[in-house]
């Protein structure tokens, strides 16, 4: 696709990250020729989940202190319950959803990942899908909770779980390829 070709976009995750949340998203943008950047509070590497079991050490490109959000068209927040849950307790993880918020950029979030975005602001007025356990904390964020494979809204695109991931990949291509991503890029 060539609207997403040499976009760069963000993945924020940390240890406990739902690892398929994460591995098919990345092979996806970079299919579609995007540059990926993996971003972690720390460097090194963070631990993959399957589920509840531990899967692979996946590597961390930038850790969050040496990257600036300014230079990327679009975010990836992939979920796993332990990976959004304490993202949204480090101000410095939160400040770089913000920004995406607040400037418009296209943000992906599956699962748990918008627990971050709620931290950030980011779905007020907004319909989305989650994880079903989500749900209230989503509506009492003010967003509107859907049981659907996946929600686009303007430049937000979120799916509730690893089964939804072709649908969220698709959407996510279209949306960071697409003149949302460029008007705000």
């Amino acid at each position: 696709m060539a609207g997403i070709a040499n976009r760069k976009i963000a993945v924020l995750a940390t240890d406990g990250v739902e690892q398929v949340e994460l591995t098919e998203p990345v092979a996806a943008l970079k299919a579609a020729s995007a540059e990926v950047v993996v971003i972690a509070p720390h460097s090194g590497q963070i631990q993959g989940m399957h589920h509840d079991k531990k899967g692979d050490m996946l590597t961390v490109e930038h850790d969050l202190g040496s990257v600036s959000p300014d230079r990327f068209d679009a975010l990836v927040l992939p979920g796993g319950v332990a990976n959004p849950d304490t993202l949204r307790t480090l101000p410095q993880a939160v400040a770089f959803v913000r920004h995406f918020v607040e400037t418009g950029k296209p943000i992906a979030a599956i699962c748990h990942g918008p627990w971050t975005l709620i931290e950030a602001d980011g779905v007020r007025g907004r319909h989305v899908t989650s994880w079903p356990s989500l749900r209230s904390d989503l509506r009492n964020a003010g967003a509107q909770w859907e049981d659907k494979s996946v929600v686009v809204d303007r430049n937000l695109v979120t799916s509730r779980k690893p089964d939804d991931l072709p649908d969220f990949c698709r959407e996510m291509i279209k949306l960071f390829g697409g003149d949302q991503a460029k008007r705000a890029a």
